[in-house]
């Protein structure tokens, strides 16, 4: 099943649970960049609701998101979904609240105490200021109201602080996944420099081009890799020293090495 196959069935379940209530479904990340890749995404999008849907329909909207991913037609990173109230969206709040969210990180605690997880699963998500952004910038509106007419700016220090904690960990901890760490890092200098907001594709496409020349044959790998699905190889000295001139960039208070 293709991904528009899945989203076509997802705005379906969506629209009969939620009825008058459902506002609109919004799709971010990689497939409203198009940079998609079965084998490494997930499928991101935002559910936006007038009030806050009662228990029995938060429980139905995962279900349907469980029961994708149990019949095996999702990619194998699954879902990122957040549920958001229209007020949130029209007069931006940060750090932002959420009325649910889901992701496969909490699926086994899903499928073994649903109604549960539903009542726990609300609050404040800081990384909701990066998805409202990229929505503004390149999301899709699957159903409902357009989003130039529904959601407000996002300052730029709030949607900086929502990208700079990733950015460090990322930075912080390469070797675990350098391909990610990598893309990472430069999108986030992009944006600091020059206010782009970017795919992790087009961030490394950026850092060829900006970077320090020691720090592109690394960027060159990790675009190679995550293009390919191929393994990425790359000497630990070399990534500790792009990691440090990268966040040396990023964080004006670290020393910079490059």
């Amino acid at each position: 099943m293709e991904y528009p196959e899945i989203l076509d069935k997802i705005q379906t379940a969506y629209r009969r649970i939620l009825g008058e209530n459902l506002v609109g479904i919004y799709v971010h990340g990689s497939i409203a960049f198009g940079c998609f890749r079965w084998d490494k995404s997930d499928i991101d999008f935002l559910v936006v609701t007038r009030r806050e849907p009662p228990l029995p329909q938060k429980e139905e909207l995962l279900r349907c998101l469980l029961a994708l991913e149990r019949e095996g037609a999702c990619p194998p990173k699954g879902f990122e979904m957040s549920a958001v109230l229209e007020r949130d969206c029209r007069n931006f709040v940060y750090p932002t609240p959420y009325t649910l969210h889901y992701s496969a990180a909490f699926r086994q605690q899903c499928q073994q105490d649903l109604s549960g997880f539903c009542q726990r699963m609300r609050g404040t998500d800081r990384d909701l200021a990066a998805h409202f952004t990229v929505i503004r910038a390149v999301g899709i509106t699957l159903w409902g109201e357009e989003i130039p007419s529904l959601f407000g700016p996002v300052p730029r220090e709030d949607y900086l602080d929502s990208i700079l904690g990733d950015a460090k960990s990322a930075g912080e901890n390469l070797s675990k996944d350098p391909v990610y760490g990598i893309l990472n890092l430069c999108r986030v200098l992009a944006y600091q420099r020059e206010g782009a907001v970017l795919s992790k594709k087009d961030g490394g496409l950026w850092g060829l081009k900006a970077l320090p020349p020691f720090c592109r044959p690394v960027v060159e790998a990790a675009l190679s890799s995550y293009g390919s699905g191929g393994p990425f190889a790359w000497d630990e000295a070399d990534l500790r020293r792009f990691s440090a001139c990268l966040l040396g960039q990023i964080f004006p208070d670290r020393e910079k090495e490059c």
